[in-house]
């Protein structure tokens, strides 16, 4: 999963890095394995700074400074696609034609034909594994075609066209055309967020307007008029107006559900559902399938949530069972997610840097734990172990989400059906395996009532990770069998031999 986000000011004396620095701050929960920043100044010139590391970290001072021009693009990331080499943080940028820079949230499926396309007939270098750059070159070499010493709205929507008919797979896309302006398109299904916005100028010179991965970075920058790019739209915004076309339009919108269960930041709306609210509906629906598995026998004493996801959704719980809430685990702010973290024994050793359980609201007691999902089972399981060293007398763990027994291919990471811990397992063997006195697990078709509540236009979700069926209709076990190949801890783990040239060619 990655943020990403552009901004052109239209006073184009301003400097539009600090608001695009900010931007990445409000979407660091996104990603943690890279940022980058480039910036378009004075006669198209290009300024960037990107590397691995937290937004802190990446970018000084000094850096900052560098970054000239009243527009740019942004990117936070952790690889789903590709290494985490530092060649391929994000934005991507390709000279010919016109100065392209691209940032891209998702995972294409058809990368391996892309790659043979790119190399064997548009003869396109792709010096990268990263299937953003393969996106970002197929984009290049569409308006290439134009053959022209100046584009316009036309040439890039017809770009974007041929895009759609090739590119499968997930992505949102923040882009910008050097000295020309920014652009942001969604996938024809809408699987990956994007919302754009306007505020007026600080010096009375017009509108400036913003991409971002979620609406809390419009919020935050005080942009207004928010709403999302719709699935299959073209969004141009030049320094003179602002051109929309919706390019294609697929019979289903499928946004992909687990923004709402965990992605996504509480105060964002992403596709009209206010991420909040449904997470508080989750909890609704969840505490009447643990009353109904309990019945008679319910003797929980308290609910506790695990920080910070679940917490709307363990107090709505708390509340329709009756039962005290309470804040059992003190969070170390400074650790992160660890299902996105690389290698389970670091994920394992990080879930207790991460949280410290407090005994008082523990010993002796029967707790209800209530976490957003479980995925690998390494952060439920070490949690669990906790509540017990500290006195607790029973354990249930409650997940807002349903079970997680399909790899995801739209740009989550957690594509081996060995390291999800839900996979070919009953509820009551996942209990085992991590732990817990008993496990409930959300209904699926309650967790897309919780979405279609705010949202009734949305007839249908991504729910892929839950059911295995995927929504653009071209994942294969063979591919399935390749993802989880090159995705797996054990893939990660494998170093390359001395002097092994990395980034270069790919051996998918």
């Amino acid at each position: 999963m990655c943020g990403i986000s552009a901004l052109l000011l239209a006073d184009s004396s301003q400097a539009a890095v600090s608001e695009l620095l900010e931007s990445l701050g409000l979407l660091q929960h996104r990603g943690q394995d890279a940022a980058g920043i480039v910036t378009c100044g004075h006669k198209g010139r290009l300024f960037q700074c990107k590397g691995n590391g937290m937004v802190r970290d990446v970018f000084t001072p000094q850096r900052l400074m560098a970054l000239a021009g009243n527009m740019g693009v942004a990117h936070v990331r952790y690889p789903t696609a590709g290494t985490p080499a530092d060649s391929e943080a994000q934005p991507f940028y390709v000279n010919s034609p016109y100065g392209i820079v691209m940032a891209h949230n998702g995972n294409l499926t058809n990368d391996s034909e892309l790659r043979h396309f790119l190399d064997y007939d548009a003869h396109r270098h792709i010096n990268t594994d990263s299937d953003s750059e393969l996106l970002l070159n197929i984009f290049a070499n569409n308006l290439q075609k134009t053959g022209k010493f100046r584009i316009n709205e036309q040439d890039i929507f017809s770009a974007a066209a041929g895009l759609y008919n090739e590119c499968r797979g997930a992505y949102a896309v923040a882009a910008m055309l050097a000295g020309f302006g920014i652009i942001g398109f969604r996938d024809p299904h809408g699987i990956r967020p994007l919302v754009f916005g306007r505020r007026k100028s600080s010096t009375g010179a017009g509108y400036d307007y913003m991409f971002a991965s979620e609406s809390v970075v419009l919020d935050a920058l005080d942009f207004t008029d928010i709403e999302d790019v719709q699935a299959g739209e073209v969004v141009i915004v030049s320094k003179t107006a602002v051109t929309r076309r919706r390019l294609v339009v697929e019979e289903r919108i499928t946004p992909c559900i687990f923004e709402h269960v965990y992605f996504a930041r509480p105060d964002s709306t992403i596709d009209g559902i206010p991420v909040y609210n449904a997470r508080l509906d989750m909890g609704v629906k969840l505490a009447r399938k643990v009353r109904q598995a309990l019945g008679d026998a319910m003797d929980i004493d308290v609910v506790i949530p695990v920080p910070d996801t679940s917490r709307a959704a363990a107090l709505q719980l708390s509340h329709e069972l009756g039962l005290p809430y309470r804040e059992g685990f003190n969070k170390n702010r400074y650790v992160g997610r660890t299902f996105i973290m690389p290698g389970q024994e670091m994920r394992r050793k990080n879930v207790r840097r991460k949280l410290n359980a407090m005994p008082t609201e523990f010993k002796g007691l029967n707790v209800l734990l209530v976490d957003d999902s479980i995925v690998r089972g390494t952060t439920s399981q070490e949690i669990i172990q906790m509540a017990r060293d500290v006195g607790a007398r029973k354990v249930y763990f409650a997940s807002a989400a349903p079970a997680i027994r399909f790899p995801n291919v739209y740009g989550i990471d957690m594509p081996s059906i060995e390291e999800l811990v839900a996979a070919g397992r009953s509820d009551d063997e996942v209990a085992g395996a991590i732990g817990a006195d008993m496990v409930f697990f959300q209904d699926l078709d309650d967790l897309i009532a919780s979405c279609r509540a705010f949202n009734s236009r949305i007839a249908a979700f991504d729910t892929s990770v839950f059911d295995g069926k995927y929504v653009t209709g071209d994942v294969t076990p063979e591919y399935l069998h390749k993802l989880e190949m090159r995705r797996s801890d054990a893939a990660k783990q494998k170093q390359p031999a001395d002097g092994e040239v990395i980034g270069l060619h790919n051996y998918k």
